[in-house]
């Protein structure tokens, strides 16, 4: 594995298998600085999503790169205020607007079950996910998926779905590794992609990662990140440092034994756990 490296999602796409996440990232200046910081240093995939309130500052930093477009992997969410197949052909545009691209090479659910549609979230998935089928054929987006599903939200969506989720979005750090979703991925071909991956933080307070990654003369966020690409996942680390950005990079001049690598997997429960998207009050 190196920087470059792909994986290859079940439409035939490639996808870096390292991605800058941008959650809590405050548009304008900040997310802005951040996002061209990272291309800067070598990240071609950068997450975002309609929620998050800054995609407009990613697509500013992108123009700003001076990347060629085809050398970058661009995702983005629909919002959970959004819940007819009229909404999400808005809601597709808008994002395209103001990321300032013409296709989005990963479009996701943000979230499966929002409160607003909670009655009626199987109809609300899969009217959306017929204007985000509509957009591929159109050449606006070059892959769909998931994020936050669970085995029941994923089997519902697959039962209209005439294209197939490539990914799955989810929490995943050596806290909360929801196992049975990441079967269910894998049942289906979805790739599970890693959304804070070192646990919004906690992580680090850990002590035997701390242990662990001094063994390897390595920070605990490369250790876990690492650890995640050997689990198979695609982590998406956030950070708006500069030095942090740029440290979470070198995670390929080493590799996590066997059986280090069996010993964070037990670390389950020690920097909190992912929420229930059937339970969450948005």
């Amino acid at each position: 594995m190196n920087l470059e490296s792909t994986y290859q999602l079940s439409n035939g796409s490639k996808i870096p298998i390292l991605g800058f996440g941008t959650w809590q990232t405050p548009s304008g200046q900040v997310a802005e600085e951040a996002v061209l910081t990272a291309l800067e240093a070598g990240y071609r995939h950068i997450d975002t999503a309609a929620a998050y309130e800054n995609e407009a500052s990613v697509g500013q930093a992108i123009a700003k790169s001076g990347l060629a477009r085809e050398e970058l992997f661009i995702t983005t969410k629909l919002s959970n205020k959004v819940g007819t197949y009229e909404e999400a052909k808005v809601a597709i545009a808008d994002s395209l607007a103001k990321l300032n691209l013409t296709y989005l090479d990963l479009y996701l659910i943000h979230w499966p079950n929002p409160l607003a549609f909670r009655e009626n979230w199987q109809k609300r998935n899969a009217d959306v996910w017929r204007a985000m089928e509509e957009s591929v054929v159109a050449g606006k987006i070059r892959a769909i998926g998931v994020s936050n599903f669970h085995p029941h939200h994923l089997a519902a969506l697959l039962e209209t779905a005439k294209i197939q989720p490539v990914v799955n979005q989810i929490l995943l750090n050596p806290s909360d590794q929801q196992e049975k979703i990441v079967a269910a991925n894998q049942a289906h071909g979805l790739l599970s992609e890693a959304y804070s991956p070192l646990g919004t933080g906690k992580i680090f307070e850990v002590t035997a990662l701390q242990t662990l990654a001094q063994k390897y003369n390595k920070t605990v966020a490369q250790l876990v990140l690492r650890w995640s690409l050997q689990k198979g996942f695609l982590p998406l680390p956030k950070s708006v440092t500069k030095e942090r950005i740029i440290e979470n990079l070198a995670l390929f001049d080493f590799e996590i034994s066997s059986a280090d690598m069996e010993q964070i997997n037990q670390f389950h429960g020690q920097a909190g756990n992912a929420s229930n998207p059937d339970e969450t009050n948005f």
